[in-house]
């Protein structure tokens, strides 16, 4: 057994082992290392691995190998796809893009960059379990619309939004719908030829891949999507995204991604059942409250709180049980979380929430420790 419990897989997972020992063939001399954009004959074995792990990712998307596009991370995609798309619109200041205000740092900095751009940005606000207003998102599209970004689940409450509901606005109204899907990709099946959604990022080390690596899905439509490359250099990824292509860390993505797919509806299973459990042996707990809705959300992640329990004390406490006061977005500058905020929480309540995530690696003895952990804990903070 390990020295700790780590259930802070909406942060990042482990790498798995499995996907550990096929990146060791792309790394050292023995194996396929070379620079992909070279024309000897390893650089072309390079880069046929790579396109391998392209179409493999892309089958999985329910898409092709040519909208597969491959960045560092999920922030990085979502820049690209969101300034990517501004860009082309600039220095025209009457066009506007949609969100919400329980997105990703990645998506709400960014569209704080573009608001200095003279880019309207309209947040749609959501209820106080975290669910959006999508009837209200309808109304707010107009002319002036470029884009909609709506991530597909929330990584502090795991709120589910309806992402086949919102493409099927977008495209009704003619206007383009990005999904930040990092905390579903690897845990949902998602079959991009059935939703409507244009462009679509995410990370590898949210499912058991390596950090370092993400994606941009960009639809290949009779209406082109033009993105404007954010980094210039080499032309790589058709240009659009320059610079050397990790072949280990694409390949560690691909391995990642194909088993989770494998054990995506297993494993899915197993995790609410865990959720459950937790959720039965702590909800008699006094002051406890729950931050979203138990019903529309994932089983991944759960966000809970006790009144007059400070998290920061909490987590010293548990000791060697890791789990998050809110998203690791935060982690540099300690901020009151924008979602919990959202929900209606006051300043005291969100200071006393916690972020509890589940993945491959929890099991029930983990969840039974946690469960005796927190009803002790919890008494002893308030005894003293």
């Amino acid at each position: 057994m390990n020295k700790f419990i780590y259930l802070d897989y909406a942060s990042t997972t482990p790498v798995d082992k499995r996907v550990l020992e096929k990146m060791n063939d792309y790394l050292t001399i023995d194996g396929v290392f070379a620079n992909p954009s070279s024309s000897h004959y390893l650089g072309i074995k390079a880069k046929d691995e790579i396109e391998h792990a392209r179409i493999n990712i892309a089958n999985i998307l329910g898409c092709i190998k040519e909208e597969i596009f491959f960045t560092s991370n999920a922030t990085e995609s979502i820049n690209l796809a969101i300034k990517g798309i501004i860009y082309n619109y600039l220095p025209n200041n009457k066009k506007n893009i949609i969100t919400s205000k329980i997105e990703h740092k990645a998506v709400l900095e960014t569209c704080d960059f573009i608001k200095k751009l003279g880019i309207k940005v309209i947040y749609i606000k959501n209820s106080n379990t975290g669910s959006l207003d999508i009837n209200l998102l309808e109304k707010k599209i107009t002319k002036k619309t470029i884009l909609v970004s709506i991530m597909h689940i929330n990584n502090e409450i795991g709120t589910i939004n309806n992402i086949n509901k919102i493409g099927n606005i977008c495209k009704k109204k003619n206007v383009l719908f990005h999904v930040d899907a990092t905390q579903s990709v690897g845990k949902y099946i998602l079959n991009l030829k059935k939703i409507n959604i244009d462009l679509l990022s995410f990370s590898s080390h949210k499912f058991y891949g390596p950090k370092g690596i993400g994606v941009l899905y960009v639809k290949k439509s009779k209406f082109k999507i033009i993105l404007t490359p954010l980094l210039h250099g080499g032309g790589q990824e058709k240009g659009l995204r320059s610079g050397t292509l990790a072949t280990h860390q694409i390949i560690g993505l691909s391995t990642a991604l194909n088993l989770a797919n494998n054990e995506i509806k297993k494993e899915k299973k197993r995790i609410k059942i865990l959720k459950n459990k937790l959720w039965n042996g702590i909800k008699n707990i006094s002051g406890i409250y729950l931050n979203g809705n138990l019903k529309n959300s994932s089983p991944y992640i759960i966000n809970i709180g006790f009144k007059n329990v400070f998290n920061k004390i909490l987590m010293i406490e548990m000791k060697n049980i890791i789990i998050s006061t809110s998203s690791a977005c935060n982690s540099n500058k300690y901020n009151i979380s924008h979602v919990l905020k959202s929900l209606g929480l006051t300043e005291q309540l969100i200071q006393c929430s916690i972020r509890i995530s589940f993945g491959r690696f929890t099991t029930v003895e983990e969840i039974n420790i946690l469960i005796k952990n927190l009803h002790v804990s919890i008494k002893k903070i308030r005894k003293n």
